[in-house]
C-alpha cells in the first residue's frame, strides 16, 4: 500500500489545516511583518534538516502571518479565491516539475495549455486564431501584448525594434482613459513607450469616446488605444464598440485591460458591458481574480499571434523547434512553469454554464452587499454596481476613514481604502467564488456595527 513520503503528508496536513479554516478565522494575518522576519531571523545553518521536520517548522512559522485571501468575506484590492480543481492542479504542477517553454521537450503540459487557450477565447468570445501565453499576472498581461502593439506599430512604419532597438524610432502615441489602472502604465514603462496621453471619463471612469477621438484627430503618429473592462473602483466597462470604431478610422492599435473584468464576455446577460470587446487587438486579465486559480495566473491575448512571436520569438542552437510557436516566444520567459494547468482544471471543472454561474454569482453577491450597504444609515454607495466593485462613503472623510480602521482591526471582513471621485472611500471587490448570501449579510452586519462604534467616538 502506498504512503506519502513523510515531508508531503507534512505539507498536506498544514494546507488542509489552513483551507478548512480559512473561511472561520478572522481575515487579517495575527502577526505582523517584524514578528515574522524576527522569527526567520538568523543565519544559513551549517548542518540540514529532515524535510518533514522543515516543512511543519515552516508552516507553524508562517500560518500567522497570512492573510485569508480565500475567506468568503475578503474584499481587499481585486484578489479571487481558489477552485479546488485549480488548487490541485498546481500542487501537480509542482510535482511534475516541467519546464513549460518548449512543446516538444514538455508536451503533456503544453497540451494542456494549448485546451486551455483554446477554451479561454471560446469562453471570451474572442477569435479563435489569436495567440495565448500564460504570464504571472495582469502587469504583464499588459506588458506581453502591449510589447506586441509596439513592435507591430514599428514595423508598420519600417522599424525593426528587434534589430535597432528603439533609440531613434517614430514615436508611438498611448492613449488611456484618467482612470487607467496603474499597471499599464507600469507596462508602458518597462516598454519605454513612457507615460499615456490621458482621455477623460465619465463619473463611474468610462473613456470618453468623443474625447477619444479629438485625441486621434489631434495626432498623426502610430497609436495605442489602451481601455478597460472592468474600473477597479466603479467596476465599469469603457465604451467598446465607439472606441474601436474611432481606432480604426486611424489605424490605432486598441487593447483591453481587462484584469478581472474580461470575464464578464462569459456571461449571457452582461454582454452590454463588453460589447464590441472582441473588435480590439490585444486583452490582458488575470486568471486569479475572477476565474479564482491560484497565483500566479496571467493571460495575454493577442489577436495576430504573429505580432506576439515577432516581439518575443528567438532562437538558439540548444533549443527545440516546432513547426509552431513554442509557448516561450509568446510570453517574456523561456523558463517558467505550466501556469496554464490550474486554468484548464479551473475550466475543466466549472464547465461553460458552471463559468457563467461563477462570475454572475460574483456580480449577484456585488449588487446584494450594495443594497445591504446602501440601506445603512448616512451610507452612499458611490458607483453603479454593474460588475463586482462596490464603494461606498459615510458622512465624511473622518467617519469613512475611522469605520474602515475599526473593520481591520476587528478582522471578520476585509475591504480595502482608497480615494476616489475627491472622497475617502472604502471599496468591496467581490472575487471569491464562495462569497454568498450569508458572507453579505455578515459584511453588513460588520459595517453597521463599525459605523455604530464610529459615531459614539466622534460624538
Amino acid at each position: 500500500m502506498w504512503s506519502p513520503r513523510p515531508e508531503l503528508a507534512a505539507a498536506l496536513a498544514a494546507a488542509e489545516r489552513w483551507l478548512d479554516g480559512v473561511g472561520s478565522r478572522p481575515v487579517p494575518a495575527a502577526e505582523d511583518i517584524d514578528a515574522l522576519t524576527a522569527r526567520f531571523a538568523g543565519p544559513l545553518p551549517a548542518d540540514g534538516r529532515d524535510p518533514a521536520e522543515v516543512v511543519r517548522t515552516l508552516a507553524s512559522a508562517v500560518e500567522p502571518g497570512l492573510l485569508a485571501i480565500g475567506s468568503p468575506r475578503f474584499f481587499g484590492w481585486v484578489m479571487g479565491g481558489t477552485l479546488p480543481a485549480a488548487l490541485a492542479a498546481d500542487w501537480l504542477v509542482s510535482a511534475w516539475d516541467q519546464n513549460a517553454g518548449m512543446r516538444d521537450a514538455t508536451p503533456g503540459v503544453v497540451a494542456v495549455e494549448d485546451a486551455a487557450a483554446r477554451w479561454v477565447l471560446d469562453a471570451l468570445g474572442l477569435p479563435s486564431s489569436a495567440g495565448v501565453g500564460f504570464v504571472t499576472g495582469a502587469t504583464m498581461a499588459n506588458f506581453t501584448a502591449l510589447a506586441a502593439a509596439r513592435d507591430a506599430l514599428l514595423a508598420g512604419m519600417g522599424w525593426d525594434q528587434a534589430a535597432l532597438g528603439l533609440a531613434g524610432a517614430p514615436r508611438i502615441r498611448v492613449l488611456a482613459g484618467t482612470e487607467r489602472h496603474s499597471s499599464v502604465d507600469m507596462a508602458l514603462r518597462y516598454l519605454g513607450l513612457g507615460a499615456p496621453e490621458l482621455v477623460g471619463v465619465d463619473d463611474q471612469g468610462r473613456m470618453d469616446a468623443a474625447g477619444l477621438r479629438r485625441a486621434l484627430d489631434a495626432g498623426d503618429a502610430p497609436t495605442i488605444v489602451c481601455t478597460q473592462a472592468g474600473n477597479v473602483h466603479s467596476g465599469a466597462f469603457d465604451p467598446f464598440t465607439e472606441i474601436v470604431d474611432a481606432a480604426r478610422a486611424h489605424a490605432a492599435w486598441v487593447h483591453v485591460d481587462g484584469a478581472f473584468g474580461l470575464w464578464a464576455a462569459a456571461v449571457p446577460g452582461l454582454t452590454d458591458l463588453t460589447h464590441g470587446m472582441d473588435g480590439a487587438d490585444s486583452w490582458a486579465t488575470d486568471a486569479h481574480k475572477t476565474l479564482n486559480t491560484p497565483y500566479d495566473s496571467g493571460i495575454a491575448i493577442v489577436a495576430d499571434p504573429g505580432a506576439m512571436s515577432r516581439a518575443f520569438g528567438h532562437s538558439a542552437a540548444y533549443l527545440l523547434h516546432s513547426e509552431v510557436p513554442d509557448p516561450h516566444e509568446k510570453v517574456p520567459e523561456l523558463s517558467r512553469r505550466a501556469r496554464g494547468v490550474p486554468v484548464w482544471a479551473a475550466l475543466a471543472a466549472l464547465g461553460r454554464d458552471g463559468l457563467t454561474g461563477l462570475v454572475q454569482g460574483l456580480v449577484d453577491a456585488a449588487q446584494m452587499l450594495a443594497r445591504g450597504l446602501g440601506g445603512l444609515p448616512g451610507v452612499d454607495v458611490l458607483n453603479e454596481v454593474v460588475y463586482t466593485q462596490v464603494v461606498i462613503a459615510i458622512v465624511d472623510d473622518a467617519t469613512t476613514e475611522r469605520v474602515l480602521e475599526l473593520l481591520l482591526v476587528e478582522g471578520l471582513v476585509r475591504p480595502s481604502g482608497s480615494s476616489w471621485r475627491g472622497r475617502s472611500v472604502i471599496r468591496f471587490s467581490v472575487s471569491n467564488h464562495d462569497t454568498d448570501a450569508e458572507a453579505v449579510a455578515q459584511t453588513v452586519g460588520a459595517v453597521a456595527q463599525a459605523l455604530d462604534a464610529t459615531r459614539r467616538h466622534l460624538a
